[in-house]
């Protein structure tokens, strides 16, 4: 009997860290989604930042996980995202110009923690470069439906670069900073 409960502790202990980091995680999502600077169709935000921080430090499984959760969420109609309740909430929101980029950084989590896995600086920021190019190769063709194919890249593509890079950097200077052994290991 006692094996069976020291068992059954280990295992709640396991699932815990876990889900922990996802809670937190989420929080975190969506305080960098609150600062924001408005601007349409998207606005800009810290997502960037806070995405490929939380793949970098957490691994493929769990920063995906956490990105997932999050919309859930938000989809559950939640005001986690940038501009809501204001711009709308739920499904609606995310059926809206912003959604691309939505499913973009759901990617880019799964990339990011992937390639970075294992990484120094400089295989972990090509790792944020891969997935803030997925994000892109998602988020600029659903934006597409909602403005002119003529103006997407300068709505949804040039007032952002820059600041994703600069994001970018930042988690590449704080993630060389940290001790390698606590990088991609925080869910486990």
């Amino acid at each position: 009997m006692n094996s069976v409960l020291a068992l059954t502790s280990r295992n709640a202990r396991t699932l815990v860290r876990p889900a922990a980091v996802v809670v937190a995680g989420i929080a975190l999502i969506t305080i960098c989604a609150k600062i924001h600077i408005p601007s349409w169709p998207v606005p800009m935000t810290l997502h960037t930042l806070a995405v490929m921080a939380i793949a970098i430090a957490a691994g493929p499984r769990l920063a995906t996980a956490t990105f997932f959760g999050y919309l859930a969420v938000g989809a559950a109609g939640l005001p986690v995202f940038s501009d809501s309740p204001e711009r709308g909430i739920g499904l609606a929101y995310m059926m809206g110009p912003t959604g691309g980029y939505l499913l973009g950084y759901l990617a880019a989590s799964w990339v990011t923690g992937a390639l970075a896995e294992g990484r120094k600086t400089l295989g972990r920021t090509v790792a944020m470069l891969a997935g803030i190019t997925v994000t892109y190769a998602v988020g600029l063709p659903w934006l597409g439906m909602f403005v002119p194919a003529k103006d997407i890249l300068a709505l949804g593509f040039t007032p952002f670069i820059l600041g994703d890079l600069i994001n970018i950097a930042m988690v590449a200077v704080g993630a060389a900073i940290v001790p390698a052994r606590f990088i991609g290991t925080i869910g486990r």
